[in-house]
């Protein structure tokens, strides 16, 4: 089972807003996840609400094996998660 660390689409039209969410590479982007560690707000002005991921729990999934998708990994090495 590959497990990956990615984004999952709630917001409405023209107007995103992601969870980031552990889920098994198989399902599609909005399916079933295992876990949801945190969220994305990219339409928010105020960049520090903008990603909000607990850190412990995403390097511990991480260390586990989980990896995280391209986008998912700039995001977190832009706030230092990893």
């Amino acid at each position: 089972m590959a497990v990956k660390i990615r984004l999952h689409r709630v917001g409405a039209k023209k107007a995103p807003f992601y969870r980031v969410v552990v889920a098994d590479s198989r399902y599609p982007r909005d399916g079933r996840f295992i876990e949801e560690i945190g969220t994305y707000h990219p339409m928010q002005k105020n960049d520090e609400e903008v990603f909000k991921v607990d850190a412990e729990k995403a390097q511990q999934w991480i260390r586990n094996g989980a990896q995280p998708t391209d986008t998912v990994k700039a995001l977190m090495k832009k706030n230092n998660i990893i």
